[in-house]
């Protein structure tokens, strides 16, 4: 497995991925649309990222960092293909993510998501994540907790 960083082209391996992951445990929001739908525009252009995990020619998972202002950015987007999952992608890719933020001198990553993802919540403690309030006008109608990893 290897990590790849953004190009256009996967742009609709990026949606796909995210929209599959979306309408399996939630619902697509609107501002679910507008990123997944124009990712140079919301993402990379205010100086984000958009990492892959590939193998074999195959895209496996991405992640994305989203930048709320310098040096703290959202990890947000983060899916594994159904097929893939149980494979330890998910560590991997965060293995990756984090060294990658990290190397970008960034100070810290936040994280929103939903208690029901167990899986996911567990993963974000494993790597140091750790829980701070929520604002309640946060971006995320399906979010309940938010998360944050100081790197500096």
């Amino acid at each position: 497995m290897e990590i790849i960083e953004w190009k256009p082209e996967l742009s609709q391996a990026f949606k796909k991925m995210n929209l599959q992951w979306l309408e399996e445990f939630f619902w697509v929001e609107p501002h679910d649309e507008e990123v997944l739908g124009k990712p140079e525009t919301y993402i990379i252009e205010p100086g984000g990222m958009i990492l892959f995990v590939k193998e074999n020619e195959q895209i496996l998972a991405c992640v994305a960092f989203m930048k709320i202002e310098d040096g703290i950015f959202e990890l947000t987007k983060m899916a594994v293909k159904p097929e893939y999952r149980g494979k330890k992608i998910g560590q991997f890719l965060m293995r990756h993510t984090l060294d990658y933020a990290s190397g970008q001198k960034w100070n810290k990553l936040i994280i929103y998501s939903n208690r029901k993802l167990e899986n996911a919540i567990y993963l974000y403690k494993k790597f140091g994540f750790t829980e701070i309030p929520i604002e309640e006008n946060n971006p995320y109608s399906r979010g309940d907790i938010k998360m944050q990893l100081k790197l500096s």
